[in-house]
């Protein structure tokens, strides 16, 4: 909201030396942000000047120009010498001159140059030239803005161009504020000074007459509110339309970020922006019968004031006459009733309009306007008579019109309830001991009733103020009116026990450990297609069920994803395509796994606004499928560059394994892998991840041809797991092993077995028979060739083994090997290689 402080002088007592950051600043101690200052950027010297004579003279170019002598007064020089391109005055006209040394709105420096054959000293300026408003045909003539003001009067004080706006951002729950009246009234809480409230006027002096009533007809109530509770017409007859809005207005409205569109428009808008209140005027004669307030019909059409053609909806309020829609209630009026250059008699409308309509009209139609921000937000439902009034006083004053009789009124009972506020309420809330009286006396200052009850007070909130719903927002309206700076800035005790839950720190520990082991986390859209699902959701590639969007951001990947690795394989084919090929990627999100034959989601959507009822609330948590959280990564091109005397090192399934190991060892649990075939992955190199002896992912390098379908230039090796079902499998807290201090004893071990034997099954066995004593157990080499008999291969572990209290003997190392050994040797046949 911008606020020209010349119109909030008007209405509170500002000093006469408060600056544009002195009024921010006040604005700010009772809870509004400030934005910015406007001004009209314009420096003089800037005066009235008196056209001497009037010299016409025809360009080669075709164009006519005016060669003047302008009186601008004896202490700026006298008369000057001025080219001028307007026709538009004449001699003996009083007009606007910039002389050498202003500065216009651009900025446009003037200075006293040669042209056209002459040197001009000077310039008679435009409308727009000057700032205030977009007319560029002619100079202004003040004449016809009602104004005479001696030779050489400052013309930036006579129209108003030294005023300046302060501009404040108005948040949706104080629409009282979009108004100089509301603002005003607030600036007066913030200082204390005399408010003084445009709306107070006897009521017996707004009663519009009889002859234009309105007839509301709604059939189909919005959450059962009536679209129009009130609305309220006046008739105002013989206005000229042609009159000049006068400067102070026109100014007032710019600072205000509205342009000048003719006396009678501006009139409507300067009302608004004054009260509060939109108000729309229509041309009389061309009004057809009486007016009805309805809604839209199946089919139905109008066109709004902007020339555009709007299919309406069934809930859109109309405003009517006998010819059909001549208004998009609270929104925008249609174009067969505007006010023009040819209207003399004008219809005058104020109303009160459910804010629930107006904002679903405003974004269904996506038609944002002054008076459906302010209808949406909550229109004081006791200033249309005032606003109506209000108006038809100007119109009076500026348009030469003739206030009558006519008019109409249909109003309802304004009832605001009750709100009880406990004694101690406040106190406990805010943490401030306001006293009893300071209490009342913000609820007071505000304009609310309060009345004195036995456990504390009765309030009644203005009607300018439908935020105030309860004792909590009547609490903050205390705090707000005695200052925030008074609440204590004291941290919160976290009660005991509370926190991250342990999937939450674990999740964290898996994060934080693949970021230290130098993976980069890369989030996606979870949104990806069918097929993607089924090849990267399933082991077999076969088609799995997936929960397609109703409203998708692309049409293109409208299914919620199965898995990560889609978004990782468009992360990198992203980067590749930028020229950064080598890659170590991870994501954690949450997967959608819906169960096959349940159909998810609702088809009635519940009602913003209301609480839903238990039944829906659980209806609509039936209507989300399971949403587990997994864990992946992707890695392609190099692990370590070339460099000199060392060749590129590939990144492939052994950094892929080692990311397993950290993120097993950030989980608290072991991770086994065990070989298997997946539709995604390479024949061979894919494996099942297994903890606690359930499958929990799958780690291998992608199959060529998916790794070709998503453009990546080289092999990519990936992993998924199921982060969630992880962290339960490893049970609660982590406990560290102890450290001993005794030496380890070192063998290795060398079995021949057959080649279709697991290495990881055998290290499994060996690790089950030596028992407690063994530490590490690690496979180094996989030999396959002479010495071996055919179909056979071998296989060197190498174990180290370690006691917490003594130091190994070798012959109790070589027991718990061979322990080992007799285990392999029973399940898959291993005998020691020679």
């Amino acid at each position: 909201m911008r606020v020209p402080l010349s119109w909030l002088r008007e209405y509170v007592d500002l000093a006469a030396d408060a600056t544009p950051e002195d009024v921010l600043a006040a604005l700010v101690t009772v809870g509004f942000e400030e934005e910015d200052v406007h001004r009209f950027d314009i420096t003089g010297p800037v005066v009235v000047g008196q056209v001497v004579s009037l010299e016409p003279e025809p360009q080669s170019n075709g164009k006519t120009i005016n060669w003047c002598q302008v009186d601008v007064g004896p202490e700026h020089g006298g008369v000057r010498g001025i080219v001028c391109g307007a026709h538009n005055f004449a001699v003996g006209d009083k007009v606007v001159v910039t002389l050498p040394g202003a500065v216009l709105p651009g900025p446009f420096p003037i200075a006293a140059r040669k042209t056209y054959g002459h040197v001009s000293d000077g310039m008679i300026a435009s409308a727009r030239e000057l700032g205030l408003g977009d007319e560029h045909n002619g100079i202004v003539v003040l004449s016809d803005l009602g104004i005479d003001a001696p030779v050489g009067t400052d013309a930036i004080a006579l129209l108003g161009l030294d005023d300046v706006a302060v501009e404040i951002n108005v948040t949706p729950d104080r629409g009282y504020a979009f108004s100089v009246r509301g603002v005003a009234r607030e600036y007066a809480h913030a200082t204390g000074a005399a408010f003084r409230d445009p709306a107070e006027r006897d009521f017996a002096e707004l009663q519009p007459g009889s002859g234009h009533t309105a007839v509301v007809d709604d059939q189909a109530p919005v959450r059962g509110k009536v679209g129009a509770s009130e609305f309220v017409t006046r008739v105002v007859r013989d206005v000229d339309p042609s009159r000049p809005t006068p400067p102070w207005m026109i100014a007032r409205l710019s600072l205000a970020g509205m342009r000048p569109l003719g006396v009678l428009i501006d009139i409507t808008n300067y009302v608004m922006l004054e009260l509060g209140q939109p108000l729309h005027g229509y041309d009389l004669d061309k009004l057809t019968g009486g007016i009805t307030v309805r809604r839209a019909t199946p089919g139905e059409k109008m066109t709004t004031l902007d020339g555009v053609e709007r299919k309406l909806h069934v809930e859109d309020l109309l405003i009517t006459d006998g010819s059909g829609p001549i208004g998009l209630a609270g929104v925008m009026g249609g174009g067969t009733t505007e006010m023009s250059d040819t209207t003399r008699n004008v219809l005058i409308e104020a109303a009160t309009f459910d804010a629930t309509t107006i904002a679903r009209t405003a974004r269904r139609h996506k038609l944002p306007s002054e008076a459906s921000k302010r209808f949406e937000r909550g229109v004081d439902p006791l200033i249309p008579f005032v606003t109506a009034r209000r108006a038809a006083d100007l119109m009076v004053e500026l348009a030469g019109g003739t206030l009558t009789e006519e008019g109409g009124a249909l109003f309802a009972e304004v009832f605001v309830a009750e709100i009880e506020l406990p004694r101690g309420f406040v106190q406990g809330l805010i943490g401030v001991d306001y006293t009893d009286d300071e209490i009342t006396g913000a609820l007071t200052t505000i304009g609310a009733e309060v009345t004195a009850a036995e456990n504390g007070w009765t309030v009644i909130p203005p009607t300018w103020r439908p935020d105030l719903t309860d004792k909590w927002t009547l609490a903050e309206e205390v705090a707000r009116i005695h200052g925030l700076d008074r609440i204590p800035s004291v941290l919160p005790t976290p009660p005991s026990g509370r926190g991250l839950t342990a999937h939450q720190q674990g999740r964290r520990r898996v994060v934080n450990a693949l970021a230290a082991a130098g993976f980069v986390e890369t989030p996606a859209f979870p949104f990806t297609t069918a097929a993607q699902n089924d090849l990267h959701g399933s082991a077999s590639g076969e088609h799995l069920p997936s929960i397609r969007l109703a409203n998708p951001l692309d049409g293109q990947v409208p299914f919620l994803r199965r898995s990560l690795i889609p978004g990782l394989l468009q992360t990198a084919h992203r980067n590749i395509s930028r020229g950064l090929t080598d890659l170590a990627l991870f994501e954690t999100g949450a997967v959608f796994v819906p169960e096959p034959g349940v159909e998810y989601g609702t088809a009635e959507v519940p009602p913003l606004g209301v609480r839903p009822s238990d039944e829906v609330l659980a209806a609509l948590d039936a209507s989300i499928p399971p949403q587990e959280r997994h864990v992946a990564v992707l890695l392609t091109g190099n692990v370590s560059p070339r460099q000199p005397g060392r060749a590129a090192e590939a990144a492939g399934l052994v950094e892929a394994l080692d990311a397993v190991r950290v993120i097993g060892a950030a989980a608290g649990i072991e991770i086994d892998v065990v070989q298997t075939q997946r539709a995604a992955l390479h024949p061979g190199r894919a494996g099942a991840l297994v903890a606690a002896g359930e499958d929990v992912g799958y780690v291998g390098e992608l199959h060529p041809a998916v790794a070709e379908e998503a453009d990546l230039p080289g092999r990519a090796t990936v992993l998924e797991l199921d982060l969630d079902r992880l962290l339960t499998l490893a049970g609660g807290r982590i406990v560290a092993a102890s450290l001993s201090t005794f030496p380890a004893a070192t063998q290795d071990v060398s079995l021949t077995l057959p080649a279709e034997v697991p290495a990881g099954e055998v290290r499994a066995a060996l690790a089950e028979g030596a028992g407690a004593l063994l530490e590490s157990v690690r496979l180094v080499d996989d030999y396959r060739g002479e010495g071996v008999p055919e179909g056979s291969k071998s296989l060197t572990f190498a174990l180290r083994f370690r006691a917490d209290d003594r130091t190994l003997t070798a012959a109790e190392a070589s027991a718990a090997k061979m322990a080992g050994v007799a285990v392999a040797a029973e399940r898959f046949g291993a005998a020691l290689r020679d």
